[in-house]
């Protein structure tokens, strides 16, 4: 099953990259934001002084992270497809894997198993939904006359028997 719609391997990491950056920092930004206006002094002015020094300081370290584990992900996905000769969902929930592992390799081999299966579960389950969601919109384009669905029942002859259309 391959993917048509994403960019050859080698500029799909730099894509992963840069939508990892932007999705971490402007989630980051959303959370800092509130996080920082809650924990300013009292005070409308003060609070949104607060909020926006917040997002100042940590939205960028936060889509940062996210590009790092977009980045990682998707070299590791990249591999696989080049190694594997072929693209499928156990390609996405290894490199989830991977990724965790590697990202949580200072920490010791116990964060790293943890990590692991972390992002191997979570990676199955983003690709499940996927495949779920794709069979059940493809159910949705089924013909309705069940004598659509079996081509051998299409035959060249006319509307009233075995008259060729001329």
């Amino acid at each position: 099953m391959e993917e048509y719609a994403r960019e050859p391997c080698p500029w799909r990491i730099v894509d992963d990259c840069g939508g990892a950056f932007t999705m971490g920092a402007i989630g980051g930004a959303v959370f800092q934001s509130i996080k920082g206006f809650r924990n300013a002094p009292i005070g409308i002015n003060r609070r949104l002084l607060g909020s926006l020094a917040a997002v100042k300081e940590r939205a960028p370290v936060v889509g940062g992270n996210f590009a790092v584990w977009g980045g990682l992900f998707s070299t590791i996905d990249c591999t696989m497809v080049h190694i594997r000769k072929k693209e499928d969902p156990w390609n996405s929930i290894t490199s989830g894997a991977l990724t965790g592992a590697i990202l949580a390799v200072r920490n010791g081999a116990g964060a790293m198993v943890g990590s692991a299966v972390i992002g191997g579960v979570l990676l199955a389950l983003i690709e499940g939904v996927g495949i779920l969601f794709t069979r059940y919109s493809a159910e949705q384009f089924k013909p309705i006359n069940p004598q659509m669905e079996d081509p051998s029942q299409l035959s060249q002859s006319g509307p009233f028997g075995n008259q060729q259309y001329q």
